[in-house]
């Protein structure tokens, strides 16, 4: 799918194949007692499409807090681990945060029958020996996806400045993701916007002359799942 519907943020993790079809609302639990477990700073599970692409993937994005991560697991409403993680760090700063993503199938009824909708429960140690905890619930549903109206799919002799992209809007959302990348440079800029805007101006002296881009810009629901739609354009030569 290789799209970056995240903000550009610096994340300290490792990809692993978790499961799949797990949308989440990030809900997180609150200390009801002296030595009761503290809730993760982060806990989130979310569903994406790529439309284009017609394939789908999970993002797991966990963050300890202040202190690194010594365990983790993830555990499904069925009692499956879907996470399961210890660290070997000997100098015992343990892993702070993570991101995790799945591969990414096309057969989205299987998925979802593999991993059933319901409470998913997360647990952590950190290196210190504190105990964290969170739920989050997992539902299926995804938003529709919009539609890239500039620049026009597949167009070429595109400015290099005072460029805008625009979409198509669709009504219900709560955000818009939108990137626009260019792979092979390792380069691209992100942004996410609120769900009535149509439009977003790529930053001057971001774009590189005759230079092929891909443009994605995803739907988001409340609960973080997503709709990807992608095109690429090409940019005039100088």
């Amino acid at each position: 799918m290789h799209q970056r519907l995240h903000p550009a943020v610096s994340y300290a993790g490792i990809a692993l194949l978790v499961g799949l079809a797990l949308s989440v609302s990030g809900a997180r639990d609150t200390v009801q007692s002296a030595g009761a477990p503290a809730s993760f700073e982060l806990a989130k599970i979310q569903l994406e499409q790529n439309s284009t692409d017609g394939d789908y993937e999970i993002v797991v994005e966990v963050m300890g807090g202040d202190e690194g991560l010594a365990k983790l697991t993830v555990v499904a409403p069925n009692g499956r681990k879907v996470v399961d993680l210890a660290g070997r760090d000997t100098l015992g700063l343990g892993m702070r945060q993570f991101r995790f993503e799945t591969p990414e199938p096309k057969d989205r009824r299987s998925l979802q029958a593999a991993y059933p909708a319901g409470t998913y429960v997360f647990s952590g140690t950190t290196s210190s020996g504190a105990t964290l905890h969170a739920r989050a619930t997992l539902s299926h549903q995804l938003p529709a996806a919009s539609a890239v109206v500039q620049p026009a799919a597949g167009a070429k002799g595109v400015a290099t400045r005072g460029v805008v992209l625009s979409w198509k809007p669709v009504a219900g959302v709560a955000a818009y993701s939108v990137y626009v990348e260019q792979e092979e440079l390792d380069q691209s800029v992100t942004a996410k916007l609120p769900g009535t805007a149509t439009s977003f101006v790529v930053p001057d002296g971001f774009l590189l002359p005759n230079t092929e881009y891909t443009v994605g810009v995803g739907t988001v629901m409340k609960s973080g799942n997503a709709s990807v739609v992608e095109t690429k354009f090409t940019t005039a030569a100088k």
